[in-house]
């Protein structure tokens, strides 16, 4: 028979883990949509970028009832991480960098319309580092078996100790947590430049399958970009990079993380069936 005293202890502290974040809690309304967010440092909060508007004024809701007006210091689709600015000295969130166990409780607060929510659910997968679709480094892989409606993504992920772990956001059928790590270090360069760096070499390429395996097909080349510079012309085909096969397309736009920006790689091209190799600086792309 179930013991109605551990039932009432796991309650309350489940009531007291989220009464200690939920100061941290704010809401954020841009443009008709409704998110939620956390205070990342004193002045600015993290959100989840895929629930920003483009456009449009930005108001948060506190979780004492009062809202304040927010700008944007910085965005990236990449990790969908947003950093949003405001006038206020509200203690922030301190984010746990451990990735918590497989099988284990978690409990999201997030806000509605300036009212602290909570979601009570499970750690459904812990793996590690992965690239989002759009490219972005997560540090961890970590999904959740819990329930969010769309105003509670950007709302902070607990662990059954009540450290925050991680921020909760909508995925492709799955509810996934963009890590603490990750969230640290994209927050931390938004601030200071308002934008995450990516490598750029200035040319649309087309996948093409060789004899002895694939290749990246120069379809149209930026006159002004690194690639053009360099000699890179429409036609060629990129078959190496470094000395090492090339694995695909999308093998190589990945590789052109921030880290990339101002480093030298020798392309090995086919033009005209010869091979050459071309020395290559990656550029910053244009607008990110």
């Amino acid at each position: 028979m179930t013991d109605p005293t551990a039932l009432a202890s796991l309650s309350a502290a489940l009531s007291e883990t989220v009464a200690r974040t939920a100061p941290a809690i704010v809401s954020v309304h841009s443009h008709r949509v409704r998110a939620s967010g956390f205070v990342w440092k004193p002045g600015f909060i993290v959100t989840a970028d895929e629930a920003l508007a483009d456009d449009g004024e930005i108001e948060i809701a506190l979780t004492d009832g009062s809202t304040r007006k927010a700008t944007i210091a910085g965005r990236d689709h990449t990790t969908d991480i947003a950093l949003l600015r405001f006038d206020g000295d509200i203690a922030p969130a301190k984010l746990s960098a451990e990735t918590p166990a497989l099988g284990s409780l978690t409990v999201v607060v997030a806000a509605d319309r300036g009212a602290a929510t909570a979601r009570l659910g499970m750690v459904s997968r812990a793996g590690p580092a992965w690239r989002s679709l759009r490219g972005g480094e997560i540090d961890a892989r970590i999904e959740l078996d819990v329930r969010l409606r769309y105003s509670q993504q950007g709302g902070l992920a607990l662990n059954a100790a009540g450290a925050p772990f991680g921020m909760a956001v909508l995925g492709p059928r799955r509810v996934l947590t963009i890590p603490a790590a990750t969230i640290q270090r994209v927050a931390a360069q938004l601030e200071t430049s308002g934008r995450i760096a990516r490598g750029y070499l200035g040319v649309g390429l087309q996948p093409v399958r060789l004899d002895d395996g694939f290749g990246a097909m120069v379809m149209n080349v930026d006159k002004a970009g690194p690639a053009a510079a360099a000699g890179i012309r429409q036609g060629d085909v990129i078959v190496a990079v470094n000395g090492e096969q090339l694995a695909g397309v999308r093998a190589l736009a990945r590789s052109l993380g921030p880290q990339s920006v101002g480093t030298a790689v020798e392309l090995t091209v086919h033009r005209g069936g010869e091979p050459l190799n071309v020395n290559v600086t990656i550029g910053e792309r244009p607008g990110t």
